[in-house]
C-alpha cells in the first residue's frame, strides 16, 4: 500500500562499527546495506588481540571517534589527536575475527590506525576491514532463503526506525521529567517519517523507488542506547521507560526498530525525502 506522506526522514551510515556515524543526504544501497563515498555500513570494526569485536557496550568512548568518508579512504579523528587516513585499497593481512557467533575474516588496516585507537581506548586493538572473500550470511531463521548478507553489523544489513516511534518515547520521557533523546541513541540506517507510531513493527516490505527492503526481525536494544553519544555519559534511559511498554517475550528484551534485508535495488541511490510505499503483515 502507499501511505501518503511516508518518506525517508534521514539516512545513516556507520563505516566503523561502534564509532560515530554519518548522516548523508544521499546514500547508495548495496546488498549489504547503505554506503557513502565507497564506505559501507559497518565495513570496518575494532577488534582486540583475539580478533573479537569491540563495541560501545564495552568501551563507550568509541562514540567520540569521528569518521569521515572521502573519495579515497576514511579519516579517523579522536579528541586531541589524529587525524589518521585509512585508504580504501586494502593491503594488510587477512586475520580471523568474530562478531557474536560469526567467525570471519578482516583485513588489517595497519599500525597507524591501531596505535591511534589503542591509545585512545587504553587497550591493545586493531582496525580491520571486512574481507569480502569470506562473505557473511544473515541468520536463515529470519532471512530465510533470501541469500541476504551483511558485513560487521550485529546481524542484518539495515535497521529501520519510524520517527513517530521516537516521538512517542520522548513524550513518555518528558511526562516523567526526563530529557528528550535524539535518534542517534538507536543508531538506525533509515528513519521513516509519516508512519504511525511503531507501525514499522508490522511492515513486510518498504519500497523506495527501485529499492525494496523486507523487514525480518525486531531489534532488541542493549545498553548502548543509554550512552549519550556526545558525552559518553551513561544513564537509565531509554531502557527503563521502554521496558514498561516494549518488552518482547519472544526475543527476551526491549525492541525498538526493525532489522531489514535488501530484496531489490542494490546499486541504486536513496535520498532524504524519497517517498516510501509499504506493505503490512499481521
Amino acid at each position: 500500500m502507499s501511505m501518503s506522506g511516508t518518506h525517508i526522514a534521514s539516512l545513516h551510515v556507520y563505516p566503523v562499527k561502534g564509532c560515530r556515524g554519518l548522516a548523508p543526504t544521499t546514500a547508495q544501497m548495496t546488498a549489504t546495506g547503505l554506503a557513502t563515498h565507497g564506505a559501507g555500513d559497518r565495513e570496518w570494526m575494532i577488534v582486540d588481540r583475539a580478533g573479537h569485536f569491540i563495541t560501545q557496550r564495552e568501551l563507550p568512548r568509541l562514540a567520540l571517534i569521528e569518521i569521515t568518508a572521502g573519495d579515497v579512504g576514511l579519516t579517523l579523528r579522536v579528541p586531541d589527536a589524529g587525524p589518521v587516513s585509512i585508504p580504501y585499497v586494502s593491503v594488510g593481512p587477512s586475520i580471523d575475527v568474530d562478531v557474536w557467533r560469526h567467525h570471519g575474516r578482516g583485513i588489517d588496516a595497519g599500525d597507524t590506525a591501531a596505535s591511534l585507537l589503542s591509545t585512545w581506548l587504553d587497550e591493545a586493538v586493531r582496525l580491520v576491514r571486512f574481507d569480502r572473500a569470506a562473505p557473511r550470511a544473515c541468520n536463515v531463521e529470519f532471512a530465510g532463503d533470501s541469500g541476504a548478507q551483511t558485513l560487521f553489523a550485529d546481524g542484518y544489513p539495515l535497521l529501520v526506525v519510524g520517527a513517530a516511534s521516537l516521538a512517542d518515547l520522548n513524550a513518555r520521557l518528558v511526562a516523567r521529567g526526563e530529557f528528550v533523546l535524539p535518534m542517534n541513541r538507536f543508531r538506525p540506517n533509515i528513519v521513516l517519517a509519516g508512519l504511525p507510531t511503531f507501525d514499522e513493527d508490522h511492515l513486510d516490505t518498504i519500497t523506495m523507488g527501485a529499492v525494496t527492503l523486507r523487514m525480518v526481525k525486531p531489534c532488541v536494544r542493549c545498553v548502548v542506547t543509554t550512552t549519550d553519544q556526545a558525552t559518553v555519559q551513561i544513564g537509565m534511559e531509554p531502557l527503563r521507560t521502554l521496558g514498561e511498554y516494549r518488552m518482547n517475550e519472544r526475543f527476551g528484551g526491549v525492541t525498538f526498530g526493525m532489522n531489514a534485508i535488501v530484496t531489490a535495488g542494490a546499486g541504486h541511490t536513496l535520498s532524504c525525502g524519497d517517498g516510501a510505499d509499504v506493505t503490512y503483515r499481521f
